[in-house]
């Protein structure tokens, strides 16, 4: 199956490209790799949420930050998709690198990493399954909490 028509039975539509907050690009293509630029979780050039991914009142949770990296990796689709001309040119997932700003005492990075993750395997299938690092931060871009990089195959 393309991977338009699993977005549309998803009930997925990809956002723009955001617009680069810096020098760089949202995307490179090399080969037949597709680099993204960190993405962070955009919706229609607002962050869906600021500050650090903790347990207690004045912090992101957890289950709000999983969120935050979900749209992060749609935001990377798109990246990606506009870089090759298209989403149907997108084959694969190589690899994620996800970042959490969190507070000191919070150890659950991966799961929040695993919103992105799980977005992949639900778009990609088989071919989105992909090797990931998941890293804490002191502070993200913007105070985002979640930021996410991927590299995809295309063809």
């Amino acid at each position: 199956m393309a991977v338009s028509e699993r977005l549309a039975e998803l009930g997925i539509e990809l956002p723009e490209v955001a617009t680069p907050a810096g020098a760089y690009v949202p995307a490179k293509v090399h080969s037949d790799l597709v680099y993204t630029s960190g993405q962070l979780p955009l919706v229609a050039g607002a962050l869906s949420a600021t500050g650090k991914v903790g347990e207690g009142a004045g912090l992101v949770s957890p289950a709000d930050a999983k969120d935050c990296a979900r749209l992060c990796a749609l935001n990377a689709i798109a990246a990606a998709a506009a870089a090759v001309g298209g989403v149907d040119r997108l084959d694969g997932v190589l690899k994620v690198t996800g970042f959490v700003a969190s507070v000191p005492e919070f150890t659950g990075q991966p799961g929040v990493i695993n919103g992105a993750s799980e977005l992949l395997g639900d778009v990609f299938g088989e071919a989105g399954r992909h090797a990931r690092s998941a890293v804490a931060a002191p502070a993200l871009p913007l105070d985002t909490p979640v930021e996410v990089e991927v590299v995809f195959t295309y063809f």
